[in-house]
């Protein structure tokens, strides 16, 4: 399918939107469920593990920047928070200057799970990429960068 540019016709984009809206979550159930099957402990809820991944990438985020980044509500994530502390796989950190605000961090336990689950996700889409023709693997890399704008763009408040 050829990509089409800004000033392509609007049959061109819906047609690439509706292959995209079908073929990325197929994608990621089938790259989860591989991972599900090797990975040695539960699966968490997708809201948790949202969450989990936001605090890896962004150590010491607060409730309230959390909630932002997720578009969730507040006392949401706090519900979160609470249930990950309590699998012992997230640390509340009060801030020295405002003791009211709470800062996030992964526990070791949380690292080293998500390092797991990375690896798992890198190795089973490698071993599924080995199977692509040249062809094939060289208009998945020229689409990165594209996917990364689009990411962009579906993730920013004017999107």
């Amino acid at each position: 399918m050829r990509v089409p540019d800004p000033t392509a016709p609007a049959e061109d984009i819906d047609r690439v939107a509706s292959a995209l809206v079908a073929s990325l979550p197929a994608l990621h159930r089938g790259l989860e469920r591989k991972v599900a099957r090797d990975f040695p402990h539960p699966r968490l809820p997708d809201g948790q593990l949202a969450l989990l991944f936001l605090v890896e990438e962004r150590e010491g985020i607060t409730v309230r920047e959390s909630a932002e980044a997720l578009v969730m509500k507040p006392n949401n994530v706090s519900a979160l928070v609470s249930q990950l502390t309590g699998l012992g796989l997230l640390e509340r950190r009060q801030d020295p200057a405002d003791r009211r605000i709470a800062h996030l961090h992964p526990t070791p336990t949380a690292r080293e799970r998500l390092t797991a689950a990375r690896a798992l996700k890198e190795a089973h889409l490698a071993r599924a990429l080995h199977t692509l023709t040249e062809g094939q693997l060289d208009a998945l890399g020229a689409a990165l960068g594209a996917l990364a704008s689009l990411n962009v763009r579906l993730h920013s408040p004017v999107g």
